[in-house]
């Protein structure tokens, strides 16, 4: 990539891209595939959930969603039972094993970032770190980014997308 003619979205795009495949690398040391690492964090981070719902949260298609959760039951992850609201559908819980390996993965995610941001000096890390605040914040407030999420948790009103689950 040229950086000298790089526009914010194709650096933001170069950013994301590199920064996910390091991850989905460092992941893969905890014994979890990608899908499986999107389905464990999400489920950290909101509790049960419905097996539709957890697709929807995170944009993948039901058959990743089935298949991922089947190996995370099998390797003793999560659980799914009967959701007791809806009959038709399966609830997804981690299991203490799950929360284990969740907290092993976040842990070793986190101390991969930091030796990324050790590369920088410490004027340079607060500018990354203030200058994370700030897309945080915009992205928290862009309807794309929050269009698959149900409503208590957008920060906007999803809008109608053909695009979105």
């Amino acid at each position: 990539m040229n950086l000298t003619n790089a526009t914010p979205g194709s650096l933001l795009r170069e950013v994301a891209r590199l920064y996910t495949r390091a991850q989905r690398v460092v992941a893969d040391c905890c014994r979890t595939t990608s899908t499986q690492c999107y389905l464990l964090t999400e489920l950290a981070r909101s509790g049960p959930l419905p097996l539709s719902e957890l697709g929807t949260r995170l944009s993948l298609e039901k058959s990743w969603v089935s298949r991922a959760v089947e190996g995370m039951v099998a390797r003793g992850l999560v659980s799914k039972e009967p959701n007791p609201n809806d009959a038709r559908s399966w609830l997804v819980t981690l299991t203490a094993e799950g929360e284990r390996t969740c907290t092993e993965l976040n842990q070793t995610l986190d101390t991969h970032a930091a030796e990324l941001l050790s590369a920088l000096n410490e004027r340079e890390r607060a500018a990354v770190e203030s200058s994370l605040l700030l897309l945080l914040k915009a992205l928290q407030a862009d309807t794309a980014a929050n269009c698959c999420l149900p409503p208590p948790m957008a920060h906007k009103e999803p809008r109608t997308n053909p695009s979105c689950r």
